[in-house]
């Protein structure tokens, strides 16, 4: 395993699939329609002009095992301080702790960058996420219950909160 910087150049293609994939397959994304690569174009932008990480792990191949990121929590500028992560991983790839050290390591990014709490939140069905985050140190700090619907079914969203150390001298405004 490599751990590297995801680029558009170098990774849309790849974390495309992934995205997709959740979006057909699972209740990790809430989106119906798979996204396009013109969402990548964007997508990628904004993490570029914000100085958010795309932390992307690779096999001894160069395949990209998995992504994870983070951005914005909520747009008013009290919540500077508070950013919402996301990680997501190729099928193939599952099961194997790669998760957990793409998390480790977007952790040690988010001090670095001065935030305060790193926020998920997840279906409530993705027990394995929720493992993962428990094991991390992230607390449940609330559901909302049929937030979405997809497949049939009601689903609920729960968040999940780390409170890191940083920063060590906040300021408003």
């Amino acid at each position: 395993m490599k751990f590297i910087t995801c680029t558009f150049e170098s990774h849309a293609p790849e974390i495309l699939t992934i995205l997709n994939d959740a979006i057909l397959h699972s209740t990790a994304l809430y989106d119906y329609k798979p996204r396009t690569m013109d969402n990548m174009v964007s997508w990628f932008e904004t993490k570029r002009k914000a100085e958010f990480p795309v932390l992307g792990v690779v096999d001894d191949h160069g395949r990209l095992m998995g992504f994870a990121s983070y951005g914005r929590f909520r747009e008013q500028p009290a919540f500077k301080y508070t950013i919402e992560h996301s990680v997501y991983l190729h099928p193939d790839f599952r099961g194997r702790g790669v998760a957990k050290e793409l998390m480790f390591r977007l952790i040690q990014l988010a001090k670095q960058q001065d935030y305060h709490v790193m926020v998920g939140a997840i279906d409530l069905e993705n027990e394995g996420s929720i493992y993962l985050h428990q094991r991390l140190g992230f607390s449940h700090s609330g559901t909302i219950n049929q937030a979405g619907f997809k497949f049939g079914r009601w689903l609920d969203l729960g968040f999940y909160q780390l409170i890191l150390s940083t920063p060590a001298s906040p300021v408003d405004g």
